[in-house]
């Protein structure tokens, strides 16, 4: 199994429920994916994630640490994809020392905001803030990213904006703002109108709660400052047929910044063994792997499967768990059937 985020995990555990022999292979120091870099302890105590991980050592899983899996020799990573590799072992090596492989590579690959000012210090990802912070936590190192008494402009709508808001906080931040370019939806929704599908209303965080400056239907324009980020231009849009925005005429504006989180999501997964092994892709650049029929969470690669957020794109973490417990299953039968094909005439 390569990677050992929440897709990683479950598929590990059920395959040796089911009497396989299982291998994680992992690039950071410690096993959990996004559970234990991503997601603060303040939302997820790392003890939770020990306690399982243990209970997977004490079923027979074996973990391999700070060791990356790579297409090519000589291979780069996209910006923002974190790596504590100290060794590496080829797909092709792989391939060969086992029956079959599971790809839980997560989407680790940040969206980015290319606009002018963007090479300014100041903005990071906001993974490289979050990841810090973790390792913080669990006694090691400093954050490079300090946030205690500055001013802090979030950019995005999602949980891992939450994540660095409610974080932010906590350090001691003297101001956080989020920029999202949504419009604002209301309290309440028409239960005639939208049951039972989900209801589209504003929704605020925890973290929120705990102090943050919202601003929505906000796009951000350019990243101003000298050497270092000091202010974010904005300016309010209106949002039309096909989710086309149009900015406002006359509403730009500034946001002081001394600190900007980009937290817009992630895109797909590292393409470095995506490529090596010439795998098909979705739009978004997800491992193309389908969920039903004969061929289910297998890649075009023979013996090779998908699963999580590499497969489906950015999710929940009980999506991963399901899709890494369902594509397990799928790899028990394949093998069964691959040894039942094998079996020796005399046996019959």
């Amino acid at each position: 199994v390569v990677g050992s985020g929440p897709a990683g995990l479950a598929a590990a555990q059920q395959l040796a429920r089911m009497g396989h022999a299982v291998t994680v292979y992992e690039k950071m120091d410690k096993p959990g994916g996004l559970l234990r870099y991503g997601i603060p302890d303040f939302k997820l105590g790392k003890k939770v994630v020990d306690r399982r991980l243990d209970q997977l050592v004490r079923e027979g899983v074996r973990f391999v640490l700070s060791t990356r899996v790579t297409g090519t020799d000589g291979e780069t990573l996209e910006p923002g994809v974190h790596d504590d590799a100290e060794s590496t072992i080829s797909i092709a090596a792989l391939q060969a020392k086992y029956d079959a492989v599971v790809l839980a590579l997560g989407a680790e690959v940040p969206r980015d905001l290319k606009l002018p000012g963007r090479e300014l210090s100041g903005i990071h990802f906001a993974l490289d803030f979050l990841i810090a912070q973790n390792r913080v936590n669990s006694g090691g190192g400093v954050n490079p990213v300090q946030v205690r008494g500055k001013h802090v402009v979030v950019i995005g709508g999602g949980e891992t904006a939450s994540d660095c808001i409610g974080t932010a906080n906590r350090l001691g931040a003297a101001s956080v703002t989020q920029l999202d370019y949504h419009a604002e939806l209301p309290l309440k929704a028409d239960l005639m109108r939208e049951w039972p599908d989900w209801r589209h209303i504003k929704r605020t965080s925890t973290s929120q709660e705990e102090g943050c400056t919202r601003l929505f239907a906000t796009n951000t324009v350019s990243f101003e400052g000298k050497n270092a980020v000091e202010s974010v231009k904005t300016v309010q849009v209106k949002w039309g047929p096909g989710r086309k925005i149009t900015p406002i005429e006359g509403t730009e504006s500034e946001v002081k910044a001394d600190v900007v989180l980009i937290a817009m999501g992630y895109a797909h997964p590292s393409h470095a063994i995506v490529k090596a092994l010439g795998l098909a892709t979705d739009k978004r650049g997800s491992i193309a792997a389908p969920v039903d029929g004969p061929e289910a969470w297998r890649t075009a690669a023979e013996g090779i499967f998908a699963a999580g957020d590499g497969r489906f794109g950015q999710s929940l973490v009980v999506n991963a768990l399901a899709e890494g417990r369902e594509c397990a299953a799928a790899v028990d039968k394949w093998l069964r059937d691959k040894q039942s094909e094998a079996a020796p005439l005399w046996r019959e």
